[in-house]
């Protein structure tokens, strides 16, 4: 294991925001999770362990730079995949909370039924159920 990695886990993920407010309240509702850390740029939630930091746009550019921030209309580069027992079940209660899903649920190659959806800033959320492997193969 490299010095760079110790524990090789990620235990931040910081998300820009456009709409702070409205990004908060859609983690709120869609995850019922409660807000870990606030303050006039970010809104903190914990997923176990890893948090997720909805940051402001102005806040972001300062975090980065040089770097550039991106908007939401460039399309997405990476996915977040949330494991559940299942898939059809969230799915419902993702629709009774206002969730529109991108697509599924859907069973893939690889063993997995899936769905996914898009917060308010575009980042694109998985949810991902393990299937038994006969499914696999039929």
């Amino acid at each position: 294991m490299s010095a760079l990695v110790p524990g090789a886990s990620i235990v931040a993920i910081t998300l820009f925001a456009e709409d702070l407010e409205r990004s908060k309240l859609f983690y709120q509702d869609v995850f019922g999770l409660p807000v870990a850390f606030e303050d006039e740029s970010s809104a903190v939630f914990r997923f176990e362990n890893t948090i997720i930091n909805l940051l402001r746009i102005p806040a972001a550019r300062e975090l980065i730079e040089p770097g550039v921030v991106a908007g939401s209309e460039a399309g997405s580069r990476f996915q977040l995949t949330i494991p559940v027992a299942d898939a059809d079940a969230v799915c419902a209660e993702l629709a009774s909370r206002g969730v529109t899903l991108l697509n599924g649920p859907m069973d893939r190659p690889w063993g997995i039924r899936t769905a996914a959806f898009a917060d308010p800033g575009g980042h694109i959320w998985e949810i991902a159920q393990e299937l038994p492997a006969a499914s696999i193969i039929a």
